[in-house]
């Protein structure tokens, strides 16, 4: 468990990054229906800055920012693990308690507040990452890009099932039911008409108790079946933090000019195919075959470079600007990661869920941004005034004394 003397403030100012990141995409997902995270018309009409509102998340931050926070956990779990075993202990045993007590956070999470929930999959995934933490750098690269192809395979599977699906619905011999139940399967992702869209609507407008048993029916449904579109891809991220922070990347000790062409090739490599497949989703008018294809399957081999691009980008910027006084703040709040997260679940929900402001559906695709930079300002606001009293972040003290089985010191002052 990281103390604050220890920690690696490159470190901490990608994991700041990597949360505002990922409430960037996020914020989709509590303010309009699930399906609206693969296609922005699954709730209504699209004008002009709903369209450049998704280009730009599309390109920029979808899957980078998760993959981010993904490489930066497994560099953390070895981190722990050296600093548990130079002290004596099983750093692998604590990895498994804290572990343990990660997913817990994520199911309550999960259905006391927001179905996206993401700390069960690293708590799971990290547990299978412990078979990797004494390989070298090399082996790390390679194994990860081994789960990478298999993460592709298993989504490419999955759409290629459906443009089968397509194929049989659309022969003039198909029997009824084909048909009939594919373009049922297209309409709860693409019209907002259809049953289990507007089903979202009715739940999420509604009170606390129907969105806690919503979730619970979902956890019971559909969680376990999510699990192979997400835990391949995450651990492959992790193995290849694990590898960037043996190589010196993650911990910026790199020369500002290597990590600044790190950066420039791999959005070379990346960006000109996402801009491809972004004007292909676009042209299609949002159709759901290309739209879903592209988030779950044809984009994913660029995410990793854009990743990679975004971590490098930071990290030049990070050995220029290392001093600025927003530099320290995005610091503060990869510090409190744990906290920021959770605590904007909290905010969201609150904003948009019938319980509390009830905006669900209520604010355009367009508009979603600002609440995102509001969110930013709170979070850079908060993070580094906490900290001038407290060492540990709410979250952070509590998941500590979980997995210690000893209240932690808090206070700066103790």
């Amino acid at each position: 468990m990281t103390t604050p003397s220890s920690r690696i403030p490159a470190m901490d100012v990608l994991r700041g990054c990597a949360v505002m990141g990922i409430l960037w995409m996020n914020i989709a997902v509590f303010a309009l229906p699930a399906q609206a995270y693969f296609s922005p018309a699954a709730a209504g009409p699209l004008s002009t800055g709903d369209i450049l509102f998704w280009t730009v998340s599309f390109l920029a931050v979808d899957g980078k920012m998760r993959a981010l926070f993904s490489m930066l956990f497994g560099a953390s779990m070895l981190l722990l693990i050296d600093r548990e075993e130079m002290a004596g202990h099983d750093g692998q045993r604590t990895q498994m308690i804290r572990a343990a007590w990660l997913f817990v956070f994520g199911l309550a999470h999960y259905l006391l507040l927001w179905s996206g929930d993401i700390l069960m999959i690293y708590a799971l995934v990290g547990l299978a990452a412990l078979l990797f933490v004494r390989k070298e750098p090399l082996a790390l690269v390679k194994w990860a890009f081994l789960f990478f192809l298999a993460h592709f395979l298993v989504c490419a599977f999955f759409i290629t099932t459906l443009h089968a699906w397509s194929h049989a619905a659309a022969a003039p011999d198909a029997a009824s039911h084909i048909p009939a139940g594919f373009a049922d399967f297209i309409g709860s992702f693409s019209d907002p008409a259809h049953p289990a869209i507007r089903s979202e609507f009715e739940i999420y407008r509604g009170n606390y108790a129907g969105i806690f048993m919503h979730h619970v029916a979902l956890f019971g449904s559909q969680w376990l079946t999510t699990l192979p579109f997400v835990t391949l891809d995450t651990l492959g991220f992790m193995l290849l933090g694990m590898a960037m922070l043996k190589g010196g990347f993650l911990t910026g000790r790199w020369q500002a000019e290597q990590y600044w062409r790190t950066a420039r090739h791999c959005f070379l490599i990346g960006l000109l195919p996402m801009a491809g497949l972004a004007w292909w989703v676009i042209a299609s008018g949002f159709a759901t075959l290309p739209a879903l294809g592209t988030v779950l399957a044809w984009s994913f081999p660029f995410r990793i470079p854009l990743a990679v691009g975004w971590a490098a980008l930071i990290l030049w910027l990070f050995t220029r600007y290392r001093d600025r006084r927003l530099t320290h703040r995005i610091a503060a709040v990869g510090r409190l990661a744990l906290s920021n997260y959770l605590g904007t679940s909290i905010v969201m929900s609150a904003t948009f869920y019938g319980w509390g402001l009830g905006l669900f559906g209520q604010v355009r695709y367009s508009l979603l941004p600002l609440l995102v930079i509001a969110a930013w300002v709170v979070m850079l606001l908060w993070s580094p005034l906490w900290q001038r009293r407290f060492a540990l972040g709410p979250m952070e003290w509590l998941w500590r004394t979980l997995v210690g089985g000893q209240t932690q010191k808090i206070r700066n002052s103790d």
